[in-house]
């Protein structure tokens, strides 16, 4: 199992010093806790530390959480992605939120022709929402994070990769997409879409497996 450097430091502090907070780790390593979280998160999901509220970090000695980590590495997210909820740019803010709650999502994309162009979240809508403008006449371009501005995945990353990317850039979920190329220009087509939810059914089915 490769762990980075600095989570490899963060396990020494942690034997060394537990339980210690995240506040306390960061104060060690010169850090934020923003900036750790994304470590703390896969050293507590794949068992290498345990996380107990009100106290601090402590080393797990659960013998199987490199089996764990390996299984999340071997998964991919054509594997476990889902279908994305997709609308142009023209779609009035009004019908995208409609489609939002139909199908229960947290992000909608938006593509034009076969092009990713952009991708919108509740946070988008309720700011609209609390300025008072005219939903039913203002297209979901206009408030729409746009490209290169998005993150996203390829199907042949990994579900460890996806996990990582949705936590540090505090998303609800990340598009998939495949690169294609069209009379000589690239461009990104949505392909499926990978969310908190999908990560978690993820773990579920790995405890039902154990």
């Amino acid at each position: 199992m490769k762990l980075t450097d600095r989570q490899e430091e963060i396990i020494r502090l942690v034997k060394e010093h537990q339980p210690i907070t995240s506040e306390k780790i960061a104060g060690h390593l010169g850090l934020t806790r923003a900036a750790l979280r994304p470590d703390l998160a896969i050293l507590t999901m794949t068992g290498i530390l345990d996380a107990k509220p009100k106290v601090g970090y402590i080393y797990s000695n659960k013998p199987s959480y490199s089996l764990v980590y390996d299984y999340i590495r071997k998964i991919k997210v054509e594997e476990m992605m889902s279908k994305p909820v997709v609308v142009s740019e023209e779609t009035t803010v009004y019908d995208a939120i409609v489609q939002l709650f139909l199908n229960d999502v947290g992000t909608l994309f938006v593509e034009e022709g076969d092009t990713l162009v952009g991708a919108i979240s509740r946070k988008d809508f309720l700011k609209i929402a609390m300025g008072g403008t005219d939903m039913h006449k203002v297209p979901v371009g206009i408030i729409m994070t746009r490209m290169p501005n998005i993150i996203f995945i390829e199907k042949g990353d990994t579900a460890y990769s996806a996990a990582k990317k949705i936590i540090e850039h505090e998303v609800d979920s990340i598009p998939v997409v495949d690169k294609l190329t069209k009379d000589g220009k690239d461009f990104l087509k949505i392909v499926g879409k990978v969310s908190k939810t999908n990560i978690t059914k993820v773990f579920v089915k790995l405890g039902e497996n154990g």
